[in-house]
């Protein structure tokens, strides 16, 4: 404050000699060079990082930063979902093989539909399962055992619900039931029943079919996920919880059989693979830790780019006030909060989680595959999504300029007035390169979405079981087929996964359905290079546009290379001595 007092004393004595507020020659300079230093400085802070390079000389190790963030993630996640695919191309093997092995006569593309109608199936079937199960060693093909536990086999458990007590005489059109539920099993040890010479002592099982709501049997098995050696990594061992359910509940006249399998994954008690001393492993948890450490890194950055710019926005508004005496408003003021910034921290934080769960996974610790996929395959997306901020940084990818091309020529379409063939020539002549041009940036989102469908949706869905099958898949939704079917045959394994399905599919539909339809309106019109003239002449439409405008510093012109600090006094002094003459 004591260097503003010589400049308050000249101001007060001109103000006493001239009767109004009159500036010396030396204040009206400070006044301008203030002025001009920090519309430089907003100007500086609105460059793209090629900009700010020209400027001052400084690199852009964000902007390294983040283009090298785009290869690790990618790799990582390409990594991930392949391991992931075979774990769960191992499940649904495995799945099928029970299905073959304890179904009766089950064929494929049966399930949905197999059902049993007569009191006989169904007591033939439940000894069907049960003697499959005691002679499994016997007939599988795989490496499949029984669950020990203290060196006692795991039984396998026949269940069966019904109604307490019910009298029903459809005949009469009477009935007297008590909905309350009991439940009744029996335990049948593998080992025991060899020795015993059959089921006899098991056969007087009986089941009433009034009262009966469902025959549930349950059944543990173990293996070991053999083919990840070929990909030079550690096999894990499976517990598989399976349970077979004959569904009663609708008393139909029809028994639906459906066959349900809970996985628990875990690390081999004691393993030994020839010729590997688990090196890849190591390495794996090294590169998901150069992941961490460059998501952080990037995470500090962009915090800081942030807070910054919430800085200048409060000094902007407090310069606004004082030389316009006008106040900001708020859509200048979000200018300064950067939309891109918050994406890339929003992406860090997923992929930091992520790749924390993905490293406890890899060394056996944690199973958390579900939550691994969503976080990693979101995080992937956004970052691929942020690849149009870098497209943006040249003239012709202009992302904003291609939405209001697209939003002008949807407004306009009705006034264009020309034969089908002149609207063709015109097309290819005039917008296809910047069709070709719009359908580059859409592709970076089109791929985020491919690689978080893959790791997210592919354990649960078909048509997202490999990437090149996701392509397909999305690629046909984009063009409207089979919408329908792609929503039905999500397999429900969770709340979670089912509600990221939705939101998943209803946004990527609704995107590139919009994206599409806007493609099509400019390939039919010519007034993409008229709206592009215009866009380039068009003056700024907001106060901080135009107060920025006035500076006609280019980036090569040296004008940058100062510092800000002194500026920024200066402009805080000037603020003060501003505010104190207006009271």
């Amino acid at each position: 404050m004591e260097d503003l007092e010589p400049l308050l004393a000249v101001r007060s004595e001109e103000r006493r000699l001239n009767g109004h507020c009159t500036w010396s020659s030396h204040t009206q300079s400070l006044e301008s060079k203030v002025v001009e230093d920090f519309r430089r400085r907003l100007k500086y802070f609105f460059m793209n990082p090629c900009e700010k390079y020209k400027a001052r000389g400084r690199k852009p190790w964000k902007l390294m930063l983040q283009i090298l963030k785009i290869a690790i993630i990618t790799a990582q996640l390409v990594s991930f979902g392949l391991s992931n695919e075979m774990m769960v191309t191992f499940k649904d093997e495995n799945l099928m093989t029970f299905r073959h092995l304890f179904l009766k006569g089950y064929k494929d593309q049966l399930m949905g539909r197999y059902a049993l109608y007569t009191k006989a199936d169904v007591y033939d079937h439940i000894y069907y399962i049960i003697n499959r199960y005691i002679n499994l060693q016997n007939l599988t093909v795989g490496n499949l055992a029984y669950e020990s536990t203290d060196g006692v086999h795991t039984p396998l458990s026949v269940c069966q619900e019904f109604y307490r007590n019910s009298s029903i005489d459809p005949g009469n059109e009477t009935f007297d039931i008590d909905p309350h539920i009991d439940k009744e099993c029996i335990s049948i040890y593998p080992a025991l029943s060899f020795h015993n010479g059959g089921l006899g002592t098991h056969r007087n099982f009986s089941l009433d079919f009034k009262r009966l709501l469902s025959v549930n049997i349950y059944l543990t098995l173990k293996t070991i996920n053999l083919q990840t050696v070929r990909h030079h990594e550690l096999p894990d061992c499976y517990v598989f919880n399976i349970m077979i359910m004959f569904d009663n509940r609708a008393h139909s006249g029809k028994i639906k059989v459906d066959v349900k399998n809970d996985v628990t994954i875990y690390e081999c008690r004691d393993w030994n693979v020839e010729g590997t001393s688990g090196k890849l492993d190591y390495l794996l948890i090294m590169f998901d830790s150069v992941v961490i450490l460059a998501c952080f890194t990037s995470l500090i950055l962009c915090t800081r780019s942030v807070i910054n710019g919430i800085q200048l926005q409060f000094e902007f508004n407090i310069f606004f006030h004082a030389y316009y005496n006008k106040i900001v408003t708020w859509s200048d003021r979000l200018e300064f909060v950067n939309g891109w910034y918050i994406l890339i921290i929003v992406s860090d934080t997923l992929t930091i989680a992520g790749s924390a769960l993905k490293i406890g996974i890899q060394s056996k610790y944690l199973t958390s595959y579900d939550v691994c996929s969503i976080l990693l395959g979101t995080a992937t997306m956004l970052v691929w999504v942020g690849v149009i901020r870098y497209l943006g940084f040249f003239k012709k990818y202009n992302v904003r300029t291609s939405i209001e091309l697209f939003c002008f020529a949807f407004l306009h379409n009705t006034l264009v007035n020309l034969s089908s063939f002149q609207i063709l020539i015109l097309t290819l002549r005039a917008a296809f390169p910047n069709v070709i041009r719009f359908c580059c940036c859409a592709a970076m989102i089109y791929l985020g979405y491919c690689f978080c469908g893959w790791i997210v949706l592919g354990p649960y869905h078909d048509k997202f079981r490999t990437l090149d099958k996701v392509t397909e898949c999305l690629f046909s939704l984009i063009n409207g087929d089979d919408m329908y079917a792609t929503f039905l045959k999500i397999r429900y394994k969770g709340y979670m996964v089912w509600l990221f399905s939705r939101l998943y599919l209803y946004s990527f539909i609704s995107l590139f359905v919009y994206m599409v339809l806007s493609l099509f309106i400019a390939l039919i019109t010519d007034t993409y290079e008229t709206i592009k003239h215009h866009q380039q002449d068009k003056a700024p439409v907001s106060q901080l546009q135009a107060f920025i405008t006035e500076c006609r510093d280019e980036p090569e012109s040296g004008r940058y290379q100062t510092d800000e600090e002194p500026a920024s006094c200066c402009f805080c002094s000037w603020c003060f001595s501003g505010c104190s003459e207006k009271t």
